[in-house]
């Protein structure tokens, strides 16, 4: 039976606003303040649109909680608090000393839904990881996408399974001890299916960024935008139980107001969290390697969580790969040495020059202040695969044994680590960069301009895939067959393995970067990481090495590869291996 019901909007632009209600039309009331508000008799999943002036046909809701017909399409009412949760022993989890998957739920299985996901969950607690972070979810045009041009930002796709499905999924991975990280985009949106600038003024008057026009975070009428995006974080922690979100590319948040809209965030998060009885945790994509960022806020800093370390990635990845391209330029020419300023300080360019910018870049982290779980050190991650000309990843470029190497640097860092689905078994699937706008002049343009773009760089235009094809995305899905194949069963094994040592040893999570020592020899390619009592020993080299340590060692703990030999303070490590040695003190 229908119910009365409120109807609300916030449209200080349009003259005339008009709900259309399942094919009926009501006038709405305007305040002083550009809400439109009227009282209709409606069901529980009735279809509704707002008819702004004279524009037909109905746009939809813009803080629609559904979209089943798509983003063009008219919402449909949805009420969270009807799904029946069970995660209710569920108290949540810190993220310090976790560890992160970030899964694509379009292609992390064939069928790309949320039940699909549910489905393999225990894949991910027999790994033993303890976040699974989801590229956003957020409506967007067409069956399939990164997820980085949504354009309904409090609805769910769809074709993964809608609100409901999502919820499953979050409710799923709770009740088998997985916190769930949402991916979030406040930084642009997506170019087809944006009805927001017909409602409000959600761009910057002359503003843009890399990826169209920037947000209205301090002009006129800014108050109701950032309540916008305030509010869809909270509805995600809140109504959807997740544990944290990943905050895109925040440096493209450009907001001059006293008070920034991360601060204001992290302020109303940190309330919700005392209220809902878990830690909710927000974690920022910056390249600004500004350590204000993760500052509490009574230190004057922002007061975010954590943010991802690209500085980390890089480093490791020249060092691994010897690419040396671009921005992997000044990474590539600190050697070691590099690596190890990282390991010990969390980022690269610290008040540096970076060639790549040419530039000065960065700040120095202050190491007794800030613990090293503040920052995500990874590998591999979606974009570091999927905006490579042909979305390869790691394993396509480097041996079984030096992806070893690169596992066990990453999961006995002191930062909190985070593996890209698939990393896990040294995936041979790609990631690849792909779309698919209805609008054949969009399709076509972004194609081209993907084309294009590495075409510039010397790339054969043939060998970059086509973004619109459907192979393409095809291409991207895991292929869960390889996991009992070798060489990617050993090496899972060295994952699980890594997994369960940083799990075992209080020393491989203690966050105190001040304590992290590294040793290095560039000429015979070798690592060594003090972290308390253990050694992490690297040999990043084509040949055996004998390393001398800073101390006894007594005891191989883990070992990439084939087992080294121990005589006293010297390790003979295996060519492109990596071991964890404990020492007598």
């Amino acid at each position: 039976m229908p119910q009365p019901v409120e109807f609300s909007v916030w449209a200080p632009l349009p003259e005339r606003v008009r709900l259309s209600l399942d094919g009926q039309v009501h006038d709405m009331q305007r305040d002083d303040a550009g809400w439109w508000r009227v009282t209709a008799p409606a069901e529980s999943e009735s279809d509704y649109g707002f008819l702004l002036d004279d524009t037909e046909p109905a746009r939809p809701d813009p803080r629609s909680r559904r979209q089943p017909d798509g983003v063009h399409g008219l919402s449909r009412r949805y009420d969270p608090s009807s799904y029946s949760w069970g995660d209710r022993a569920w108290t949540g989890r810190p993220l310090a000393g976790g560890v992160v998957y970030e899964l694509h739920v379009g292609t992390f299985t064939r069928e790309g839904t949320f039940d699909a996901v549910i489905r393999n969950l225990d894949h991910l607690v027999d790994l033993g990881v303890d976040f699974v972070e989801l590229l956003p979810v957020n409506g967007f045009n067409g069956t399939h996408n990164w997820g980085y041009d949504g354009v309904a930002w409090y609805a769910v796709q769809e074709s993964y399974g809608g609100p409901a499905g999502y919820q499953r999924l979050v409710d799923a991975c709770h009740q088998r001890g997985i916190g769930v990280i949402q991916d979030v985009v406040y930084n642009h949106l997506g170019p087809s299916g944006n009805y927001l600038p017909e409602f409000f003024p959600i761009f910057a008057e002359g503003g843009a960024n890399s990826w169209g026009n920037a947000i209205n975070l301090a002009g006129p009428d800014s108050d109701e935008v950032r309540r916008y995006i305030i509010d869809n974080a909270l509805m995600w922690l809140r109504d959807m139980h997740v544990d944290g979100l990943r905050l895109d590319a925040v440096h493209a948040l450009v907001d001059e107001r006293a008070t920034h809209v991360l601060e204001e965030m992290a302020m109303e998060v940190e309330k919700l969290s005392v209220a809902e009885g878990r830690p909710l945790t927000l974690i920022a994509e910056s390249d600004l390697n500004d350590p204000g960022m993760v500052t509490p806020r009574m230190a004057g800093g922002k007061g975010l969580d954590a943010q991802w370390s690209d500085d980390f990635h890089h480093s490791l990845h020249t060092q691994l790969t010897g690419e040396a391209q671009g921005y992997y330029a000044d990474f590539a020419a600190g050697g070691l040495g590099g690596l190890a300023k990282v390991l010990t300080g969390a980022f690269f360019h610290a008040g540096d020059w970076s060639s790549f910018r040419r530039r000065h870049h960065g700040r120095p982290v202050d190491t007794k202040a800030l613990p090293g779980w503040k920052f995500l050190g990874y590998l591999q991650d979606h974009d570091q695969i999927g905006n490579r000309a042909v979305g390869d990843r790691i394993s396509a470029s480097v041996s079984p044994g030096m992806l070893g190497v690169g596992a066990t640097l990453v999961l006995t860092s002191p930062f909190t680590p985070m593996l890209f689905m698939g990393e896990e078994w040294g995936a041979s699937t790609p990631w690849q960069f792909f779309t698919s706008h209805p609008e054949p002049e969009l399709g076509k343009a972004t194609a081209e301009g993907r084309i294009g773009e590495f075409a510039e760089h010397g790339w054969d235009a043939e060998v970059v895939p086509d973004p619109q094809d459907p192979e393409t995305f095809t291409r991207s899905k895991l292929d869960w067959a390889e996991l009992t194949e070798e060489p990617h069963a050993h090496v899972l094994a060295v994952h699980k393995a890594l997994i369960a040592l940083r799990r075992a040893h209080p020393d491989l999570v203690d966050p105190d970067l001040s304590a992290v020592a590294v040793s290095w020899d560039d000429a015979d390619r070798w690592l060594v990481v003090r972290r308390g009592s253990l050694r992490v020993v690297a040999n990043l080299s084509d040949q055996s090495r004998e390393i001398d340590l800073d101390v006894d060692a007594d005891e191989v703990l883990f070992a990439s590869g084939e087992m080294p030999t121990l005589d006293g303070g010297v390790v003979t490590l295996p060519a492109e291996s990596a071991a964890v040695l404990s020492t007598r003190r």
